[in-house]
């Protein structure tokens, strides 16, 4: 089976200060069809540019990056950016301040001339499990969690086969971290989503994703199933100190 997303030997280099900083250095994998497929690290490691780079976010280097079995150049067309989405870590950030949902979520629908546009919002309200009542309020009169859900509704209403997610709960509180989760773990099968979740939690990866990357340094230590990183079995040093260092992950969380 071909692989939905292919990366092979991807790079980033930021110039800063005079100088040249290689964030992410000749990282390799590939994702299936359907697979939700996780890339862990701590702060630093390169793992949300990673994402950036497949979302065309920002510049890169790569001798593959194929979406779909097609190359996705450093320019994408309007095509490219339907078929893939992409949901921000801060909602409070990435939702304008002066559109209401309604806005939000109208936006793209209208930029790629999509039909039946209410009945679209409304579904995606529903779909992420907001009341018809939000529709019409703004970023500021919603609490964090509904913030993603909106965010996570304007990912998923031109219906994209691919779904990226940088740290999508890191900054709400831990009451309704675990709803956000359990919605996109809802979604990813209702939506057929192919999925990469960016998450320096391990416990969320071994949780959603089949498959985790595990990155140092702007490097990709190595690839372990969810399986092996429940029971612990990683073959580098790096990986071990991180499942030994993150907090409330242990065996009995397999």
């Amino acid at each position: 089976m071909a692989a939905m997303i292919a990366v092979r030997e991807l790079s980033v280099t930021f110039h800063s200060g005079g100088r040249d900083v290689r964030a992410v250095n000749d990282v390799s994998f590939a994702v299936a069809p359907g697979e939700t497929f996780g890339i862990v690290g701590e702060s630093g490691s390169g793992k949300s540019t990673v994402l950036r780079a497949i979302a065309g976010l920002v510049p890169f280097t790569a001798s593959t990056l194929e979406v779909n079995g097609q190359p996705a150049g450093r320019r994408r067309t309007r095509a490219d950016r339907r078929m893939l989405q992409f949901v921000f870590q801060d909602p409070y950030a990435s939702l304008h301040p002066r559109q209401t949902v309604d806005d939000i979520l109208r936006e793209p629908l209208a930029i790629h001339h999509v039909a039946d546009i209410d009945a679209k919002v409304v579904k995606a309200i529903a779909d992420v499990g907001l009341a018809p009542g939000h529709r019409f309020r703004y970023p500021h009169q919603l609490s964090g969690g509904q913030r993603q859900r909106v965010a996570i509704a304007r990912a998923l209403i031109l219906n994209p086969p691919i779904l990226l997610l940088d740290e999508p709960t890191s900054a709400l509180d831990v009451s309704v971290q675990a709803e956000i989760l359990n919605l996109i773990a809802k979604l990813r099968q209702s939506y057929s989503l192919t999925s990469i979740l960016v998450s320096h939690d391990l416990a969320v990866v071994a949780h959603l994703c089949s498959r985790i990357a595990v990155m140092q340094l702007g490097r990709l230590v190595e690839t372990l199933t969810a399986e092996e990183l429940r029971a612990g079995r990683a073959t580098a040093d790096y990986t071990r100190k991180l499942i030994a260092a993150s907090r409330g992950f242990t065996r009995a969380t397999a």
